[in-house]
């Protein structure tokens, strides 16, 4: 039986990247986002163009467009997924509204709606995991990740991205501990510098001399560690 996986936030980028993984491994992903053209954003992308990659890679794709500050609109995903499916084996929290992120310059310096990344970034990822519970642990087997990164405990974009992936992994840990009794386990997997959209994008504004160099990771590898850690035993 394939497994029901729900990625937030994949439109573009690592939420995209892992649901085309998860698609590899013939699951039926429902991938949520905002992004319902590519000139929503300067990025491009849309939660369309990603559920069909999806179905191409070997899974099901289904986009859903929603926006992750609306707690209705994430309920009413949920109970969709348990009308259509009666279950679901993997969440994957990475919606994260990202406001000038890399400008330079102090917190105090950047706009007040960088705070926004707490709203949807972390609070986001509770409300998602408060309404997939109940599915996973009905399901008797299940798994949420929260896409991390080492900025929870080095300095890396200032302290509100800081704050969000401490946060996030913490949630992950203390959610780990109240689920498995259920046997739903609860990680935060810190991912490498991406090949993102939008990190080509920034990465484009460098001066050539100081670009780096390193290949980066791709966005699938993530999905691809998901895929494996649902199938293991342990």
């Amino acid at each position: 039986m394939a497994a029901i996986a729900v990625v937030t936030g994949a439109s573009r980028g690592a939420g995209k990247g892992i649901s085309i993984a998860l698609g590899q491994a013939g699951m039926t992903v429902y991938v949520t986002g905002r992004s319902i053209a590519d000139s929503d954003t300067p990025y491009g992308g849309t939660i369309s163009e990603t559920a069909e990659l999806v179905t191409k890679a070997g899974g099901k794709g289904i986009a859903v467009a929603l926006d992750h500050s609306d707690d209705s609109a994430v309920a009413g995903l949920f109970a969709r997924v348990k009308q259509e499916h009666g279950r679901l084996d993997i969440l994957v929290n990475n919606a994260a509204k990202l406001v000038a992120t890399t400008m330079a310059g102090g917190f105090w310096e950047k706009p007040l709606e960088s705070a926004d990344l707490i709203t949807v970034g972390l609070r986001s990822h509770f409300v998602a995991s408060f309404y997939a519970a109940p599915l996973l642990i009905a399901n008797g087997r299940g798994l949420i990740v929260n896409t991390g990164h080492y900025g929870a405990v080095a300095y890396y974009h200032g302290p509100v991205y800081g704050a969000q992936k401490a946060g996030a992994d913490k949630m992950a840990a203390d959610m780990a501990k109240e689920l498995r009794p259920h046997k739903v386990a609860a990680v935060s997997i810190w991912m490498g510098g991406l090949d993102t959209e939008r990190a080509r994008a920034y990465l484009a504004t460098l001066p050539a001399d100081v670009r780096p160099k390193v290949k980066r990771e791709s966005p699938q590898f993530t999905g691809r560690v998901i895929a494996a850690l649902y199938a293991s035993d342990n």
